[in-house]
């Protein structure tokens, strides 16, 4: 147990994001359920966002809630494209409120990696008999063969999908979430205008690094408009696509400083996930280091880090030397939602548990 002389573990010490304050450092990273239906969050939902809330993680992020409904990654994703899906969502947002936790939404565009069959139930492009729709993308290229083919999209478009984004954003805030975060990783729509192997334009949101990143700080800025200034802004970002001549960690860093400028919050570091070309060399925190250069370089933006962190003793030990600020976790409370009671005791400090779940900690303190 932590006392006068041992100062708590970083994993268990506040930070504040803009005027919130997360009681620790564990984060819920957004994961797709694909249990959604026309968009509309249910009790499943409820459920599983809300069993993070009793178990004290610090905060929690649901998955990627389409800005746009073209933008789906399967017809089973959430959505906030229409007044509709708020009050389902608040629902959740209130029971998290209800058990003092904090939670926020990933608003998402899937590009040309949208209309596709959700894992377990096909592969590839759903057909539209069976609810796909027409993708767009930067241009014409395909994920892959078993991928829709996109539309690329016109000016017209650009400026209809980011105004979908800043939309999204008020209805974020009026279904009282605490964070949104804009997914721009992974080989979703905003990835794919970053990166030069899936952005082949020649206009103004092509080629030069300035024109590929003007999409997504377009979208920063028009979230901005609509999301309170007191409220956290974070940006999700595959650091690497992982193949020669893509989108890299120097590209990374000049982005980050840009989306600093323009008032984010936090960066949320991945990466892969662009092209089938990819050669990750996964292992434990493989992606730590990514999330080390940008606190090197820009101290004072806060940065999350993700991927094989599984163990609570790890993540301190990222935290202590300097690399992260917070860690987000995804399949560890996929296998055990109350990762943090573990941690907790395994670090030596009394979890926060929901009263009716205190006696179910078998920790004594």
């Amino acid at each position: 147990m932590t006392g006068p002389t041992q100062p708590a573990p970083l994993l268990f010490t506040p930070l504040k994001l803009a005027s919130l304050t997360l009681p620790n450092r564990v984060v819920v990273s957004p994961m797709c359920m694909y249990s959604a239906s026309q968009g509309l969050a249910n009790d499943f939902h409820l459920v599983h966002l809300g069993q993070f809330a009793l178990s004290g993680t610090g905060l929690i992020l649901a998955e990627a809630t389409a800005a746009s409904p073209e933008g789906r990654i399967s017809p089973e994703d959430l959505g906030l494209w229409e007044d509709a899906q708020i009050a389902p969502l608040a629902r959740i947002t209130d029971f998290v409120h209800a058990y003092n936790g904090l939670i926020g939404v990933q608003l998402a565009h899937a590009g040309r990696k949208a209309s596709t069959f959700a894992p377990g139930r096909g592969k590839g492009a759903v057909p539209a008999e069976r609810g796909g729709w027409p993708v767009i993308g930067p241009d014409g290229q395909a994920f892959h063969e078993l991928y829709p083919v996109p539309t690329a999209m016109t000016l017209e478009d650009i400026a209809r999908v980011t105004a979908d984004f800043g939309a999204a954003a008020r209805r974020a805030d009026l279904a009282n979430f605490d964070v949104i975060e804009l997914h721009a990783a992974h080989g979703y729509l905003l990835h794919q205008f970053l990166s030069p192997l899936s952005n082949s334009r020649t206009d103004e949101y092509g080629g030069s690094f300035e024109n590929r990143a003007r999409f997504l700080l377009e979208v920063v800025r028009k979230v901005r408009e609509s999301w309170p200034v007191h409220k956290p802004l974070l940006v999700r970002l595959s650091a690497t696509d992982w193949v020669p001549g893509g989108w890299d960690e120097a590209q990374t860093l000049a982005l980050a400083k840009l989306l600093q400028f323009e008032g984010v919050d936090a960066l949320d570091l991945s990466s892969g996930g662009l092209s089938r070309e990819q050669q990750i060399p996964v292992g434990p925190a493989y992606q730590v280091p990514f999330a080390a250069q940008i606190k090197r370089e820009l101290p004072d933006l806060k940065v999350m880090t993700v991927g094989l962190i599984e163990t609570p003793q790890r993540a301190e030990g990222v935290l202590q030397s300097g690399e992260a600020d917070l860690i987000a976790l995804g399949r560890p409370l996929l296998g055990d939602p109350h990762w943090v009671w573990a941690a907790a005791q395994a670090l030596g400090v009394a979890p926060s548990v929901a009263e009716a779940y205190a006696r179910g900690t078998r920790i004594s303190f």
